[in-house]
């Protein structure tokens, strides 16, 4: 198993810290976790069986061919 190490100022420490304990997890274990969540190239397992499972949403070729227009977006 390779090492990396990571600077953190204190307070993002403390974050770590508390969350990993909440977690119930080294703080390791905690921040690979975070690195395998964000790094995934897949949709999580749980997103997934949410296809199909609202028979009345409509499906975005519809949503694509109103003529509607698009909403204004937030300058942020």
């Amino acid at each position: 198993m390779s090492q990396v190490m990571v600077y953190l100022d204190e307070e993002t420490e403390q974050v770590m810290r508390k969350a990993a304990q909440r977690a119930g997890l080294p703080y390791s274990r905690w921040v690979a976790g975070l690195i395998r969540a964000a790094a995934r190239e897949t949709w999580p397992e749980d997103f997934l069986k949410l296809a199909g499972s609202l028979p009345d949403a409509p499906l975005a070729e519809d949503i694509r061919a109103t003529d509607a227009p698009d909403l204004p977006r937030d300058p942020w």
